[in-house]
């Protein structure tokens, strides 16, 4: 049993696709997690588990099963998700945590799209597609960041994304 990362893609956003966070422990728990916590309202959850694609796949069985509906979910060990956060070429840069996007891909093609993501590269926006994880840094806020708004523009669901505040509040949950 190791440390892991849960991140559900799209629940909980607006009225539809709602889980309550209380159902979604009990269903990590039911996949034979341990120490389960949930992260703010939108699909976070850190445990410890067996193996993280397996708690990936299960979570997603069980949110059909008892929701009914889809929701793509991305789980990572706790090795993987400190990688990911070591990283992040932004961190110094950010002076918002909030402006500072983690983009997790759901499917390991995704990544490689990333380098085409148009945008002014004299500007303040950075991107950098890395090995697990492209990292944005929206400097002027992410309602008025045309990098933002070229990048959710993609078709499908290949991503989740969490802003660096969350990336770092789940990387102290995590059950060590």
């Amino acid at each position: 049993m190791g440390p892991c990362v849960a991140l559900i893609r799209g629940i909980n956003v607006g009225k539809a696709k709602r889980v309550a966070m209380a159902e979604l422990r009990r269903m990590a728990a039911e996949l034979g997690a341990e120490s389960v916590a949930t992260l703010l309202n939108s699909g976070n959850l850190v445990c410890r588990h067996r193996s993280a694609p397996q708690l990936a796949a299960g979570l997603e069985a069980a949110i059909a099963r008892d929701c009914g509906f889809s929701a793509r979910t991305l789980a990572l060990s706790g090795a993987e998700f400190d990688a990911i956060a070591a990283a992040n070429p932004y961190a110094g840069l950010a002076d918002d945590p909030a402006r500072l996007l983690v983009v997790f891909p759901l499917e390991a093609a995704a990544l490689a799209g990333c380098a085409a993501v148009e945008y002014d590269h004299a500007g303040p926006e950075r991107l950098h597609a890395g090995a697990g994880a492209a990292y944005l840094w929206c400097a002027a806020g992410l309602s008025d960041s045309p990098l933002a708004a070229d990048f959710t523009r993609r078709p499908g669901e290949r991503f989740t994304v969490r802003n660096w505040a969350t990336v770092l509040k789940l990387q102290q949950a995590l059950p060590r």
